[in-house]
């Protein structure tokens, strides 16, 4: 991936667009074109066609999505397929009409089947049910992982579906309700410490296990798999029986509870933990397969202890940051 071309990051606001944001202006790219949603609403298709007439990007990452967490799924799921369905076709039809070079799709390891075998390796894609909690999010995903399996064939497009585990990082959203377990958690421990509470309730069993990889780790897969020779790149969107799609992680998972009590330790919070069952567990284990990122020459560097202390430090910033505006505010 040439450093000089016009690259376009949609949706650059995000934890992974943010992350790719940096990771771009760190490797010296100095094209980098970023519009927020006031300037171009993605679900309108006339606007996106021709903001790639305008602008004729080389190279396109498509991190634009609505995400959320448990509650978020569950309250609002036309909310998840329509309006990531629109995003996706928008940009990937715009791509192709325009020629775009090379185009990197992020998906979600709630892709794959709730109960496959594990780790998950790509060709576990539509072999099972998936997860009713996010089902309308990953059938929205999952078309997007064909709609760029199909341009390729049909094309002659590449473009390259990532499957990321469950991120964090900077950017993240630490919202009670609509933010993803790590950043909820981070958020529960310390309003804990901050109250001297003896307890912090975490939703669920605490049984599930996860996998979780840092937002940078995840920017530097994304840009190694972009920068592939093309005797590399191509064998990764040309089979004609398997999806064009990499898993990115960290290899390695551990339960929610062990993770809330990770994060107790990183906040300082040193009460009691209680599960509450009545709350849903979400899939039972979800650890992806990353052999073929690895055997590429890829790997993550920021273990999860790190990872959660940078994590917890920016929360803190932010507060900070709020505080300060608020004061502003009322002098």
């Amino acid at each position: 991936m040439n450093m000089d071309a016009k690259i376009y990051v949609a949706g650059h606001r995000g934890l992974v667009g943010s992350a790719l944001v940096r990771a771009l202006k760190e490797k010296g790219a100095r094209h980098v074109i970023m519009r927020s949603h006031a300037e171009l609403e993605l679900t309108d298709q006339i606007a996106v066609e021709r903001f790639f007439a305008e602008n004729k990007p080389e190279y396109v990452f498509l991190a634009a999505a609505k995400v959320g967490g448990i509650w978020a799924n569950d309250n609002y799921p036309a909310d998840f397929i329509f309006q990531n369905l629109q995003i996706q076709n928008n940009i990937l039809a715009a791509a192709k009409n325009h020629h775009v070079k090379r185009l990197l799709f992020l998906g979600s390891s709630c892709i794959y089947p709730r109960d496959c075998p594990q780790p998950i390796k790509e060709e576990y894609l539509l072999t099972g049910t998936l997860e009713p909690t996010n089902r309308p999010y990953a059938l929205a995903k999952i078309a997007g992982i064909e709609t760029c399996w199909a341009f390729n064939r049909q094309f002659g497009t590449k473009f390259l579906a990532v499957m990321p585990t469950n991120l964090y990082g900077p950017g993240d959203n630490y919202d009670l309700n609509n933010s993803h377990v790590i950043p909820a958690l981070i958020r529960k421990m310390h309003e804990a410490k901050m109250c001297n509470a003896d307890e912090v309730v975490i939703w669920g069993t605490g049984t599930p296990k996860r996998e979780f990889l840092y937002s940078d780790d995840l920017a530097d897969a994304c840009l190694f798999l972009m920068g592939l020779e093309d005797n590399q790149f191509e064998p990764l969107i040309s089979s004609k029986q398997q999806a064009p799609i990499v898993n990115i992680g960290c290899g390695e998972d551990l339960t929610i509870l062990a993770l809330a009590q990770l994060i107790a330790k990183v906040v300082g919070f040193e009460g009691r933990i209680i599960t509450d069952p009545t709350k849903p567990d979400g899939t039972p284990r979800k650890l992806l397969c990353v052999d073929k990122i690895t055997r590429l020459g890829w790997k993550p560097h920021v273990a999860l202890e790190r990872g959660l202390g940078l994590a917890y430090r920016e929360f803190k910033q932010k507060l900070n940051e709020s505080a300060d505006s608020k004061l502003m505010s009322h002098v």
